[in-house]
């Protein structure tokens, strides 16, 4: 990415993600969890939720940058390379559900977190090289409005409930139950089918607010125009709230809106610290971070999964480690030291990688 400073800002926040990323899904023990760090059991929205929505957001961003080389044009070889790119991300999470492939097929779960994002990318990827920032605005508008109608088909009784949505039904219909996530206590996919279209928009807004920074040469502007969008988003957000529920699990446009708002701002809170007040230091190892996004992630999860490969006695060395940070800590302080080892861990390799000019591109 470019050495400018609003560039930078840009690589603050992509290593914010991915680091949070990391915080969030290795504690020591789900049972014992500050709650910021859980996601909301259904309706609202915690710190935690913000995060998948955040790592679409850079996706835009960083999209903007790779498609400049090519002055945005469509053209077949473009088009093959964002197909290839799409298809590598989803079969790369596709195998890390079936991760350590030894478990039976017929229960695979076939969606999940880099399966949504190849989607979003790959729809979204079409949508730049296709329209121009007005036509960008118009197909986000179009499909936050669409799928909320669509939500609403089967009845504003089942809308927004675990067991009638239309996510769950889609999913179902094409997946069957066996193949979905069953964290909900019941068959249903967070990272369903159907809500990967809401959270295309997630990713145009990232690029769009790429391309508005990027044409902006007044840093004061910049984060007026951020604060602003942020601030008019998440009102805007909240209003719809009241009847379009925020919520996660079903990707709703009232998420979308309000997660792509507060993005806005801690954008705008990182241009500030770096372009306005020169403060680079304390963030520079978000910059490691964000180097090789995509690869850290996939790393942490193989790293994690194979602990439970690793006996201790009758322990597997997940549950032999963090048992023994609960010797020193309080459970969910523990827990909270676990996730928090393994962000410094994977931020080490970053660096390892940052420093050898390593940069792997998924």
């Amino acid at each position: 990415m470019a050495t400018s400073q609003r560039y930078l800002a840009l690589d603050a926040l992509r290593g914010l993600t991915v680091a949070l990323m990391i915080l969030v899904n290795s504690p020591g023990s789900w049972s014992h969890v500050y709650s910021p760090l859980l996601h909301a059991k259904w309706h609202g929205c915690t710190p935690t939720d913000l995060v998948f929505p955040f790592f679409l957001f850079i996706v835009g961003s960083s999209m903007f940058f790779s498609f400049k080389k090519s002055n945005f044009s469509l053209d077949g070889a473009i088009a093959i390379k964002v197909v290839k790119r799409g298809l590598l991300i989803f079969a790369i999470g596709l195998a890390l559900n079936a991760y350590p492939f030894v478990e039976a097929f017929d229960t695979l779960r076939i969606m999940g977190v880099l399966q949504r994002i190849a989607i979003a990318y790959l729809l979204a990827a079409f949508v730049v090289l296709s329209f121009k920032r007005f036509g960008v605005f118009g197909v986000s508008v179009f499909i936050l409005i669409c799928y909320s109608i669509l939500l609403l088909s089967v009845g504003s009784d089942a809308a927004y409930s675990l067991e009638g949505n239309l996510v769950r039904q889609v999913d179902l219909a094409i997946f069957s139950a066996e193949h979905l996530y069953q964290g909900f206590g019941i068959a249903f996919d967070p990272e369903g089918l159907l809500s990967c279209l809401p959270a295309v928009v997630n990713v145009l807004i990232g690029f769009e607010i790429t391309r508005l920074l990027s044409g902006s040469k007044n840093k004061q502007q910049s984060i007026i125009r951020l604060m602003q969008i942020g601030i008019a988003s998440v009102v805007f957000a909240m209003i719809l709230d009241q009847f379009l529920p925020i919520n996660k699990a079903l990707w709703t446009a009232s998420y979308v809106i309000f997660s792509s708002g507060i993005a806005c701002l801690v954008l705008a809170l990182f241009v500030y610290l770096i372009d306005v007040k020169k403060i680079s230091k304390p963030i520079a190892p978000l910059m490691v971070y964000g180097s090789n996004p995509l690869f850290i992630y996939v790393l942490s999860w193989l790293w994690l999964a194979t602990y439970a490969f690793i006996n201790i006695g009758q322990q597997d060395l997940y549950q032999w480690l963090f048992s023994q940070l609960q010797y020193v800590f309080p459970d969910k302080l523990a827990s909270f030291v676990f996730a928090f080892g393994h962000v410094t861990l994977f931020w080490w390799i970053s660096l390892w990688l940052y420093q050898r000019k390593i940069f792997i591109k998924i």
